[in-house]
């Protein structure tokens, strides 16, 4: 069984084209700049041939048919007709609490993720594009499936998803924590209960998904409890670009004193705070770094802030689950800032938390595996994501009930 799995944005879309038989990716790349000019199509197969073109994509359906060719093409190809390819599985950032788990894409569906746009007026109409686009390519007929990134943090408790505003807003406008990167979360969290030699995931493990987007959660017995982002990805800790929680009062404070827009000041929350914002560096961690390394001031501050705040979140969670049985890092931060792992565990030591330098060091480039001691009361793994397999297994999944079904 083939799956090409899709996560379409606004201007983009990334795919790979995944063998179940072996879990293996045949072809992977991603289109660029659709709607724009200057389009970007890359393509590379599992013997390392690549095709890298410039051509303009007025939208996703060209896009998709760009990707159709590559994956027939008679020299870098892995397929030799459309019709190998089983099913399609899309990631979809927001499902509110209509969708708690994947389901395979109907009308009924599609319109549930239209409802959810006020929640993700970023996303969610890409992803709908993205399915509308594929079933212009490969036609009705193919099954698809949407994998929900909030899906896996629905099991969280009222007390852990409400904000103590007015219940009023809850009821009018489904104001309430979401969480994002939840297939990540899922992947890690179950990875690690593996390595562990727990099946049936009877631990608290600490998932820390750390990129240019972050987000920590706390699963219990295989299940979200608590997770740091909110009814948007901007809840939480700082990241590249986003402020995470703060003061609401700052919001209103610098409306009025900047006379700025609700627009104008989501667009500095979002897009202008953060690692950028305090290191006045960069938004790329690895520019703060060197800037930190060449002695500037903000840089540092910037990653004492982040560090400081990171290791916060995941104190507060081991006191939420009343313990702890693992931390995990991953995503680009997490699985390959030695630094960063290291200082945060130094500053948990107090719950016994100790890391093996040289273990932690060799864990970067796609590495994983534990990088605590013998010693350490707390197991710490760095475990590399893998969310596109996340979306294939379970449209395989999906494709398998459908069958057992009609049979």
């Amino acid at each position: 069984m083939k799956i090409l799995v899709i996560n379409a944005g606004s201007s983009s879309l990334k795919y790979q084209l995944i063998d179940m038989h072996h879990e293996s990716i045949l072809a992977k790349g991603n289109c660029e700049r659709i709607g724009l000019d200057g389009g970007l199509f890359s393509y590379k197969n599992t013997d390392g041939q690549e095709k890298n073109l410039e051509v303009d994509m007025k939208n996703h359906t060209e896009a998709f048919m760009k990707v159709k060719d590559a994956l027939l093409d008679p020299e870098v190809g892995v397929i030799q007709r459309l019709e190998e390819v089983s099913a399609i599985g899309h990631r979809v950032v927001q499902g509110g609490a209509k969708f708690s788990q994947s389901v395979l894409v109907t009308e009924e569906v599609i319109a549930g993720i239209e409802e959810q746009i006020p929640l993700a007026p970023l996303h969610n109409p890409a992803h709908i594009e993205g399915i509308r686009a594929c079933q212009d390519v490969f036609g009705t007929t193919v099954p698809e499936v949407a994998v929900f990134d909030t899906a896996f943090h629905s099991t969280m408790p009222p007390k852990a998803y409400m904000y103590p505003i007015p219940y009023e807003y809850y009821e009018k406008y489904s104001i309430r924590r979401y969480g994002f990167h939840g297939t990540s979360h899922r992947y890690v969290s179950a990875r690690c209960a593996e390595m562990m030699g727990n099946p049936n995931q009877e631990l608290k493990v600490i998932t820390c998904h750390l990129g240019n987007g972050s987000s920590i959660t706390a699963v219990k017995d295989g299940v979200v409890v608590d997770t740091s982002m909110g009814l948007t990805p901007l809840d939480g800790f700082m990241m590249g670009t986003r402020c995470g929680s703060l003061d609401p009062s700052i919001v209103t404070f610098l409306q009025e004193k900047e006379n700025l827009s609700p627009k104008e000041i989501d667009n500095i929350l979002n897009k202008k705070s953060g690692l950028l914002g305090i290191s006045g560096v960069s938004s790329d961690d690895r520019d703060v770094t060197k800037a930190e390394l060449e002695g500037n001031p903000r840089a540092v501050l910037a990653h004492q802030i982040l560090i400081y705040q990171i290791t916060k979140y995941i104190g507060s969670y081991m006191a939420g689950m009343n313990g702890c049985d693992a931390i995990v890092f991953t995503a680009g931060l997490g699985e390959n800032h030695v630094s960063h792992r290291q200082k945060i565990c130094d500053g948990l030591s107090f719950f016994g938390v100790e890391v093996d330098h040289v273990l932690n060091e060799a864990m970067i480039r796609g590495k994983g595996g534990e990088i605590s001691t013998l010693n350490s009361k707390i197991k710490v793994f760095v475990i590399p994501t893998n969310e596109e397999l996340v979306i294939a297994r379970d449209t395989r999944d999906i494709l398998e009930k459908m069958s057992i079904m009609e049979k």
